[in-house]
């Protein structure tokens, strides 16, 4: 029987990623947490980022979206949201932190148009911002 070793990464030749599992926040209390803590603006997105308490869900990196009715109508928000989900996909298993809470919430029109490469890179700039 073969050894199931991970795939290494395309970004990082030999090394390997370690894909940690995202949880996503569907409670209002936990959006409202988070809207209490740090804010990172970039051009086409606000995170919100904190770190849980002692008391709650230690473990799993936990994440939310959210687009307001000014981003568009539903088709709008829904795309928006679409583009937000695929970056945290791609970033936070390996950037983010165990124990904390993400929110990313769409702005109108750079959501939905900015350069798909340059939001993974906001959200990266972004994460180092908010850990620090």
């Amino acid at each position: 029987m073969a050894s199931q070793t991970p795939p290494p990464s395309a970004a990082s030749p030999g090394a390997f990623c370690v894909k940690r599992p995202l949880v996503t926040l569907t409670q209002r209390k936990d959006f409202l947490s988070a809207a209490r803590a740090a804010r990172v603006p970039t051009p086409a997105f606000l995170l919100q980022a904190r770190r849980r308490d002692e008391g709650e869900e230690p473990g799993a990196i936990r994440v939310g979206f959210t687009c307001s009715k000014k981003v568009g109508n539903a088709v709008a928000r829904n795309r928006a949201k679409r583009r937000l989900r695929e970056i945290a996909r791609a970033i936070l298993p390996a950037e983010g932190k165990d124990g904390w809470d993400y929110v990313l919430i769409g702005r109108k029109d750079a959501t939905a148009t900015r350069d798909f490469q340059a939001m993974q890179a906001d959200l990266s700039k972004a994460l180092e911002k908010a850990h620090r």
